[in-house]
């Protein structure tokens, strides 16, 4: 995105938000405003104990976000680079204050002291953490929860333009007729800004599938490829990726006594490994304490216990640190850092300006002013000159079946070249990072000439039509970026 049109967006918001001075939108638009020059806002939504805390925790490498349930869990929490460590509570109309923020036995919590938790609106926790530097993670209560009043602060919080995220990871254990049915309220139908171009859904508890078998992990991710081909859920999010956040949040910590406890189990009887039981109370004549093998089923699981003893076993994990890149590895913690680096910040720019003209629409529609015309106006000509937006929109259209192409093959390639599948021209374009210039070149220039042939098709329908000559329009970007040709 150019920072001419940038310019442009942050004008188009600045006066939406002094045509709605004192109006009821003026506070939505006036955030949106406000967090401009923020990280972007990428927040952890599912069912009640889906692991969206483990998850967090996961990705920046620390403990940050209590997981046991205590009241600090029923409130919305941002994590955000910062200075130090520090927590700071928002009450419902009134000025902030910092409360205590405390680590002990590798959990952490927040004392609100004589604060209610139901006053307060937020909690915005800081910490030293490079990987916060272009993200802000934010921890929603879950969903389902027994306590209505608790699920309605997620329900406002993603509902709510003015004060939601800029893209979303939608947690599940499996997909549940109650995920369906969140991720259906926070789509674009309902103005909610969340849709599938800026929300992922994760199978977040992998090692428990398959009853915690020996091919959990990949059972999971089988299942998580089936969902994302399911066309109720690809209308919901851009993609479904597998993941275990307990071992991934292993994977970020693990001591070097720990992979000596594993060591030690690698030679005592397998039957040991049985059950969680066996493993704390069989008392065999070699092995670690039952102190220790209390703490690896704490961090590891059952699962995750039997799997570093097969590690070890088979040679693959001859330290602390060994192990430790082995198990984020198979967690699937790469590929959901991945996602959120190529989908997510990689896009960033367009992803907030994407908000920010959402947001002026949204106010146009539910109470025009008098300036509503040339605001309107103003929207339509940053759309016309940013292209980008346009993809986002078009990707939409055609996940939520606003738009029907009638041939399935070409609405996957459509989706590809858009950028559903990352950014870069080798991504847009289905091939290998290594695949050299001279073959993404030729590569983009057929599918140049093949979505001219659509457009140009007598048998086109209007929404094949519209969508062939958008999606030609991001072929001739991509042949455009790519480096010239040397002639011989």
């Amino acid at each position: 995105m150019s920072s001419a049109t940038s310019r442009a967006v942050r004008a188009l918001l600045t006066d939406a938000v002094e045509a709605y001075r004192g109006l009821p939108e003026e506070a939505g638009l006036q955030d949106v405003l406000d967090r401009w020059d923020d990280p972007l806002r990428v927040a952890f939504a599912g069912r009640v104990k889906a692991g969206k805390s483990t998850l967090l925790n996961a990705l920046v490498g620390e403990r940050l976000a209590a997981t046991d349930a205590t009241e600090c869990t029923r409130i919305v929490t941002s994590y955000v680079n910062g200075p130090a460590t520090r927590a700071w509570a928002y009450p419902f109309g009134g000025e902030p204050v910092q409360v205590p923020f405390l680590r002990a036995g590798g959990q952490t919590r927040i004392e609100l002291g004589a604060m209610e938790a139901d006053g307060i609106a937020q909690l915005v926790v800081e910490t030293p953490n490079r990987r916060l530097e272009r993200l802000t993670l934010i921890d929603t209560p879950g969903i389902g929860s027994a306590r209505r009043e608790v699920s309605a602060r997620t329900d406002a919080f993603l509902l709510d333009d003015g004060s939601g995220a800029d893209a979303v990871l939608y947690l599940m254990r499996h997909l549940h007729t109650a995920d369906v049915g969140f991720l259906q309220s926070m789509s674009d139908e309902h103005d909610a800004g969340v849709s599938p171009v800026n929300a992922v859904g994760v199978l977040s508890r992998a090692d428990e599938i398959a009853g915690g078998r020996e091919d959990s992990l990949e059972v999971a991710a089988r299942i998580a490829q089936t969902y994302s081909a399911d066309p109720r859920v690809r209308s919901l999010v851009q993609t479904v990726v597998s993941v275990s956040g307990l071992l991934a949040l292993a994977s970020t910590g693990l001591q070097e006594r720990q992979h000596a406890a594993v060591v030690a189990l690698a030679d005592a009887p397998t039957s040991l490994l049985l059950s969680a039981d066996r493993l704390l109370d069989a008392l065999p004549d070699r092995g670690p304490s039952r102190e220790v093998r209390a703490e690896l089923l704490e961090v590891l699981g059952l699962f995750g216990v039997r799997l570093c003893v097969s590690l070890v076993r088979l040679g693959s994990a001859g330290d602390a640190a060994t192990l430790a890149a082995a198990l984020r590895r198979l967690s699937g913690l790469d590929d959901v850092r991945a996602l959120l680096l190529e989908r997510f910040v990689a896009r960033a720019g367009v992803l907030k300006m994407r908000r920010a003209v959402r947001t002026v629409e949204a106010a146009l529609a539910a109470r025009p002013v008098p300036t509503a015309g040339a605001l309107r106006r103003r929207v339509e000509e940053v759309l016309a000159a940013a292209h980008e937006l346009v993809e986002l929109r078009l990707l939409d259209d055609l996940r939520t079946g606003e738009l029907e192409l009638g041939d399935d093959a070409a609405a996957l390639d459509a989706e590809r070249l858009l950028g559903v599948d990352g950014d870069a021209p080798h991504e847009r374009l289905g091939l290998d990072e290594a695949v050299p210039d001279e073959d993404v070149r030729a590569a983009a220039i057929e599918a140049l000439r093949r979505w001219h042939r659509r457009a140009a098709s007598p048998l086109a329908t209007p929404d094949l039509r519209r969508t062939a000559e958008l999606v030609a329009r991001s072929c001739e970007g991509i042949v455009a970026g790519l480096p010239a040709t040397t002639l011989p």
